[in-house]
């Protein structure tokens, strides 16, 4: 279930258009399973995930300095919080087609913060927040760290592109084995607003797109990017 924290930058407008770009079976799963992905924090190719800038961590190694159960908390943090990440753009983005689809047989769902937000209201057993992410200096700048979720709501600034807010949930005080992640329940209706296909894809390749959905029992509207349409001259 979705959960509102005050203490999360969460863009006000709920029209806000978000994406999550994939390839067809990453896709698939989602419809088939009706369930999304959340990844294990420390599992993603950032190995600064979840972790803190250099005047933070001096701080809670003088804070830790005779209690090593704080710092080694830190760390083993990383393993329970899982997360999924978007990105906000009120277009499509060429460069996170480029990033996260290949052999131009991938897709991008486009939704709003709104609907992420009921979307979650399906899922029971776990409680998720939604935040977006703050690109700082990781040497200079300071990440607090009063609230869990802190940490992972930072990145470096070189990521600045990807505009992120995420979907996160601490799972520290459920008895659950999570290797790279685990899935939620999700509706599926109300988190897909409208599919895009790669816009360097074949016709074959909508076609194929849209019968999978249409025996999957969805009726999302699929259209082909036009990022790569014939240029007027």
């Amino acid at each position: 279930m979705y959960l509102n924290n005050p203490n999360i930058t969460l863009p006000e407008n709920p029209n806000t258009i978000v994406w999550k770009y994939l390839d067809l079976s990453k896709f698939l799963d989602l419809l088939i399973s009706r369930k999304l992905f959340m990844s294990r924090s420390d599992k993603f190719e950032d190995q600064y995930e979840g972790t803190f800038s250099e005047p933070t961590f001096e701080e809670i190694k003088r804070l830790s300095e005779n209690n090593t159960t704080f710092l080694n908390y830190y760390k083993s943090h990383r393993e329970k919080v899982v997360i999924s990440s978007w990105h906000i753009n009120e277009y499509e983005s060429f460069a996170m087609w480029q990033i996260f689809t290949q052999n131009s047989e991938g897709l991008a769902i486009q939704s709003t913060v709104g609907r992420l937000q009921k979307a979650l209201a399906f899922e029971k057993e776990s409680q998720q927040f939604i935040g977006e992410v703050n690109y700082i200096d990781y040497k200079k700048e300071y990440i607090p760290f009063d609230d869990l979720f802190f940490p992972f709501l930072f990145k470096r600034k070189s990521f600045q592109y990807e505009r992120e807010v995420r979907i996160l949930s601490d799972l520290s005080e459920q008895e659950i084995k999570i290797n790279d992640g685990l899935k939620i329940d999700i509706d599926i209706n109300e988190l897909i607003e409208k599919i895009y296909i790669h816009p360097k894809s074949e016709n074959w390749y909508k076609k194929l797109v849209i019968e999978l959905v249409s025996k999957l029992g969805f009726d999302f509207e699929i259209e082909k990017s036009d990022l790569e349409s014939d240029i007027l001259i």
